[in-house]
């Protein structure tokens, strides 16, 4: 194997875990679908995306938010997981 190849993994083993650990300490709100949201969101971005904008989010906002993640980005989200993730965001993270 080549060394730009062991340098770039060395820089990733050395960056990954503080990146993935940094992530743990995350927590969002309680209910039944944090699970959910911590799943599918996470695959895409940091949780902290959700606490970051949530001073500025309603429900309108978030169903936009959400649509446009499914709609430009492929979030892989049926309806229901739709549904479920704006009324999880909009209870507990909407102004």
């Amino acid at each position: 194997m080549s060394k730009i190849f062991w340098v770039t993994m060395t820089l990733f083993l050395a960056i990954a875990p503080r990146a993935f650990a940094d992530e743990a300490l995350i927590k969002l709100a309680p209910g039944e679908t944090r699970e959910l949201v911590e799943t599918r969101c996470v695959a895409c971005h940091s949780l902290d995306y959700i606490k970051i904008n949530s001073r500025f989010m309603n429900q309108a906002t978030w169903d936009a938010e959400v649509q446009k993640m499914v709609k430009k980005f492929g979030a892989p989200l049926d309806s229901s997981e739709t549904k479920a993730i704006i009324d999880y965001l909009t209870k507990n993270y909407g102004v």
